[in-house]
């Protein structure tokens, strides 16, 4: 037996091209092929002909085109979830041969409930990106780390757009659902007047239920304050109130209250905000902007 028999004979099938990956991306995050087009330098009609390949490749179609722009096919949302993946570990292994060894300081301000979501993920992955970089991570409240940022002590924070008193400032990097929340098999949302835990005076999150509440002609009481989300979060799980919540923070035994006959609270933002621009700066802010994504 020779060499060649020893062989399997393996057919390789269609293989998904980073560009048109890049493409697909575009269209699908901006809604637009006019938009996208111009985000990967290229024409709109150059686009439709890189989906039109791609979707006959893939045997489905991803985009529904609208009068006034594109969305995602149940497939096309699938292969979104993939597409960012590839790209962001093609990033990845670029910059793991490419990029030159990174050393040095940074540090990071941000809010509970931001870092308790994406922190752990960024952390790991920027450790083996750039093992020789030190991370430093402060916890507070957004205008706390807003003067810490301003006073020098911070590189860049993660802080809640909208918080009373606040300016706004930085790249909006995560814009979420605010919904309705309690314990499964509760009885607090059916209580009068509806008993609330809330954060601390200022925060968008107290600002948004009350104004809810308040427009809707509902009787309330704040059963509960806390300067962090785990706070009302224990309110919950102990059924003596309601609260605001992100609609990603919401797990068993909590659920969304959206049979109670609750007005809607209004979406919220997260913007990154930084003092500056340097090369380990610049490293850490890819990955945190990264980190949201999947949280899309």
């Amino acid at each position: 037996m020779n060499s060649t028999e020893l062989a399997p004979n393996r057919e390789v099938g269609p293989l998904l091209d980073t560009d048109v990956l890049r493409t697909f991306v575009a269209i699908a995050e901006s809604g637009s092929f006019t938009r996208a087009a111009k985000q990967v330098f290229r024409t709109p009609s150059a686009l439709s002909m890189q989906i039109k390949r791609l979707e006959e490749i893939l045997g489905h179609v991803l985009f529904v085109r609208e009068a006034r722009r594109v969305r995602l096919t149940p497939e096309g949302e699938v292969l979104l979830g993939y597409g960012r993946r590839l790209l962001r570990l093609n990033e990845e292994a670029i910059r793991q041969f490419l990029s030159p060894v990174l050393e040095g300081r940074v540090s990071l301000g941000t809010s509970d409930d931001v870092g308790s979501r994406i922190l752990p993920g960024v952390l790991a992955q920027f450790a083996r990106s750039y093992p020789a970089v030190q991370v430093d991570v402060v916890v507070g409240s957004s205008q706390q780390n807003l003067d810490r940022l301003d006073a020098g002590e911070l590189d860049m924070v993660l802080v809640t757009i909208g918080n009373e008193g606040q300016e706004r400032r930085g790249e909006v990097v995560h814009t979420e659902p605010l919904v309705w929340a309690g314990r499964e098999g509760g009885v607090a949302a059916n209580r009068s007047p509806l008993p609330v835990a809330l954060a601390s005076h200022g925060c968008v999150w107290r600002r948004a239920a009350l104004t809810a509440l308040d427009d809707a002609h509902i009787s309330y009481r704040v059963a509960y304050t806390c300067d962090n989300c785990f706070g009302q979060e224990a309110a919950m799980l102990s059924d003596l109130a309601v609260a605001p919540f992100p609609v990603s923070l919401v797990r068993p035994p909590l659920r969304k209250l959206d049979r109670e006959g609750l007005p809607a609270l209004a979406e919220y933002q997260i913007a990154l905000v930084r003092s500056g621009s340097n090369p380990v700066n610049d490293a850490l802010a890819g990955h945190v902007k990264d980190a949201f994504l999947d949280w899309r």
